[in-house]
């Protein structure tokens, strides 16, 4: 019962307590971004992205607007015969006025030590980034670079891992998305139109990136393919022994909250393996309630035989604010 109390609270902790990141990026590896599928969002682009820090922006279009939002989550431990690995962050918080909603799916692999540590530390080590309002993309990737290092010096040996969805929403106006690894998250609008914001790093979509930095793909039969023939994502926060292949660098987009934007929905590959993007908006595009939401997805998840942890966060836009 502690272990999954544990897994369920969210990010807290005296920002004091973060990791001391640099402030220098030198130290970001310079990487061709992966190509993205044609349903995804992509808002940033290679420029600086400002995010407002007077809340005085004008609204780009008649659907742009600020929304009311709520969160609800919900986990269950797998059938694969390990302990739970999965982490959660839902939570919201003010910062420098600004109203936030943060979360996260920290899917943890070969033990939960770097997922763990994900979901006391790195939400801390975004916001303290002191250019963060100003160019979060910038700000992100320093934070996530700095925190592997971390992990990797710190936290765990050349077995262990974790992927990474994070979501920050701003003021109810813009959501800032980033991810490592195979955990995803999609934009749902009322209008039926379903968007995967996130990029699934898997290791045969990223095999250049992998053979560039000397390592290789290689699939077994009747398996999926795999870095070095042991991970099955191309980037990921830890795995020490694979590091000299695998990359740490995150995609990120920023997009608008719309008058049609209904829900925000973040999960591991518990749930993405068993159902689709427009599969799991079908489920609860009726539901307005984001923790019955949440549930209504791993009871299905699990109803089609996922043996996976399972991990869901759905946050839900409610009215407009004038």
């Amino acid at each position: 019962m502690k272990k999954t109390i544990k897994k369920q609270r969210s990010a807290s902790g005296d920002v004091k307590n973060a990791v001391k990141l640099k402030e220098e990026e030198d130290h970001l590896r310079v990487e061709e971004e992966t190509p993205h599928d044609d349903d995804v969002v992509v808002d940033v682009d290679d420029h600086d992205h400002d995010v407002d820090d007077n809340g005085d922006n004008e609204e780009e279009n008649g659907r742009y607007c600020r929304r009311e939002f709520d969160h609800g989550y919900h986990l269950v431990k797998g059938q694969m015969g390990h302990v739970m690995e999965d982490y959660i962050v839902a939570d919201t918080k003010t910062v420098k006025g600004h109203n936030l909603g943060l979360y996260a799916i920290f899917d943890g692999h070969s033990g939960l030590d770097v997922a763990d540590y994900l979901h006391n530390h790195l939400f801390d080590n975004i916001l303290s980034q002191p250019d963060f309002w100003r160019n979060p993309k910038k700000a992100i990737e320093r934070a996530y670079k700095s925190t592997d290092d971390y992990i990797l010096h710190n936290v765990v040996g050349p077995r262990g891992g974790s992927t990474t969805v994070t979501a920050i929403v701003i003021d109810g106006k813009t959501i800032v998305v980033a991810n490592v690894g195979d955990s995803r998250a999609i934009l749902c609008r009322a209008s039926d139109v379903v968007k995967q914001i996130t990029v699934d790093h898997e290791p045969d979509k990223e095999r250049d990136l992998v053979e560039s930095k000397g390592g290789f793909v290689f699939q077994k039969p009747g398996n999926v393919p795999r870095v070095d023939g042991q991970l099955a994502m191309s980037r990921a926060f830890g795995d020490g022994g694979l590091k000299e292949h695998i990359s740490v660098r995150p995609n990120i987009v920023i997009v608008e909250i719309h008058d049609d934007t209904k829900f925000l929905i973040l999960a591991g590959d518990g749930l993405w393996k068993v159902m689709s993007n427009d599969e799991v908006w079908d489920q609860i595009k009726k539901r307005g309630n984001a923790a019955e939401a949440a549930k209504t997805l791993i009871d299905k998840a699990l109803a089609r035989g996922s043996k996976d942890d399972i991990s869901c966060v759905v946050v839900s836009f409610l009215q407009s604010i004038d």
